[in-house]
């Protein structure tokens, strides 16, 4: 996306920058300056302005960071294998080791969730908790999960499906069915802001690709490997990533706890940021204990 074209309007501009770090350039927001170093990384789709209504609340408590992943947003699209979970975890690292933040606490959104875990296992790191909002950790269930990648990448490999998809995305009505299916309610600031991200080819070209490169049978293994606090908040009304998957993830977890909401979909923390925000400041002090 044309950060120039869109930063007028862009939630937290004025919070923005661009780093370079693991072959990617990366849009980053920063905020808060004082206490736990917290890192919010968003799911496949979406970018850092996901996060919009919690940044600040969560800043008055910590230092938080905000990233629009690769091929995202306004961040840049990595090459080779740098679209996968793995790769996305080590690009992450090495923009955090780039801007010499060891971080405390990860919060993840769906795949972000994933690239979080992957993350502290791969690197070794020794994050004081971690926040899965629900969470992408396992594999879809059924012909969904057989599918789902295959396809994905027969899409990203045909050069004008990013733009098909954009221009049919940006279609009366189109929006609206996306948005059903994640089974949120999003006010008209989110729809608009999610608006832009599907109209622009190389979004969508980032979304498809991250999709292709996306392996989530390494996921119990990884969820085994954890020793962190991993604390899942789960939406019931959640329709991209089945509720019932955060059970079988807290089986996995050696110091995992759940929490259930009732009424919120997918994108719960965007129907409910300042709940989310109340919830995470428990998790906080949970940590201290």
């Amino acid at each position: 996306m044309d950060w120039q074209a869109h930063r007028h309007d862009w939630p937290h501009a004025e919070r923005s920058r661009f780093v370079e770090a693991g072959g990617v350039r990366w849009h980053v927001q920063q905020a808060g300056h004082q206490g736990p170093k917290v890192l919010l990384i968003h799911g496949t789709g979406a970018s850092g302005h996901t996060w919009r209504d919690l940044l600040w609340p969560l800043a008055q408590h910590a230092q938080v960071w905000v990233v629009d992943l690769p091929g995202h947003g306004f961040s840049s699209l990595a090459t080779g294998q740098g679209m996968s979970m793995s790769g996305m975890a080590s690009s992450v690292h090495a923009l955090m080791q780039t801007l010499e933040v060891a971080v405390d606490v990860f919060i993840g959104h769906s795949a972000g969730a994933a690239i979080a875990a992957r993350m502290v296992v791969d690197h070794r790191l020794t994050p004081q908790a971690m926040i899965g909002i629900n969470p992408a950790w396992l594999p879809l269930p059924g012909l969904a999960g057989l599918l789902f990648p295959p396809t994905a990448k027969l899409l990203a490999l045909t050069s004008y499906v990013p733009q098909w998809f954009a221009k049919q995305a940006s279609s009366p009505g189109m929006l609206d069915k996306l948005l059903e299916s994640t089974g949120s309610l999003l006010d008209d600031q989110g729809k608009s802001l999610y608006a832009k991200l599907v109209a622009d080819p190389e979004h969508a070209q980032g979304a498809l690709k991250m999709m292709a490169a996306w392996d989530l049978t390494v996921g119990p293994s990884m969820l085994r490997q954890l020793r962190c606090l991993v604390h899942i908040l789960v939406g019931d009304n959640d329709r991209a990533v089945p509720p019932a998957q955060a059970q079988q993830a807290l089986a996995l977890l050696s110091n995992g706890r759940l929490e259930r909401w009732s009424g919120y979909g997918h994108l719960v923390h965007e129907e409910a940021p300042m709940k989310c925000v109340t919830f995470l400041h428990e998790v906080a002090s949970l940590r201290s204990q």
